[in-house]
């Protein structure tokens, strides 16, 4: 993980909020194979944010 050992991961919310699209959204692109890498914490999901941003710079500007 990047920045301090201590950043808070992310949840779905959080990731929500800062992509702006719906929860359901994020959830329905996980069924796909879609979106920015998660890891499993128990039965909770986890975004890295540095990894997040990677992912968000990483996309085709073109298809927007």
């Amino acid at each position: 993980m990047s920045g301090n050992e201590f950043d808070r991961l992310w949840g779905v919310d959080d990731l929500s909020a800062f992509l702006g699209v719906p929860v359901h959204t994020i959830r329905g692109w996980r069924s796909k194979n879609y979106g920015p890498p998660a890891r499993k914490v128990g039965k909770h999901l986890r975004w890295d944010p540095a990894k997040v941003r990677e992912w968000f710079e990483r996309l085709d500007l073109d298809a927007a």
